[in-house]
């Protein structure tokens, strides 16, 4: 269940409604009673497998090879003008 909040009000409260989202709640936070944020914890989903990514990646590369020698010195230098 949501809990529709006004800016000003969550504004003022934000330390309270951090330790109510720390216990599990959400919060939509409206401005002139139209929906604009949502204040709740970070889904399980966003969380990021360091070693998903890396195997990812390496897979990528190895399908992907780089066709030609990359000077990364002559590339920082170019950026440098």
């Amino acid at each position: 269940m949501t809990i529709e909040i006004g800016a000003y009000e969550a504004k003022t409260k934000l330390p309270e409604l951090l330790r109510e989202v720390q216990a599990g709640k959400r919060f939509t936070i409206t401005n002139r009673g139209k929906a604009v944020a949502e204040l709740g914890p970070p889904s399980v989903e966003r969380k990021t497998d360091a070693k998903a990514a890396i195997e990812a990646f390496q897979l990528f590369r190895k399908h992907n090879p780089l066709r030609q020698k990359i000077n990364i010195k002559a590339l920082i230098e170019e950026g440098r003008e």
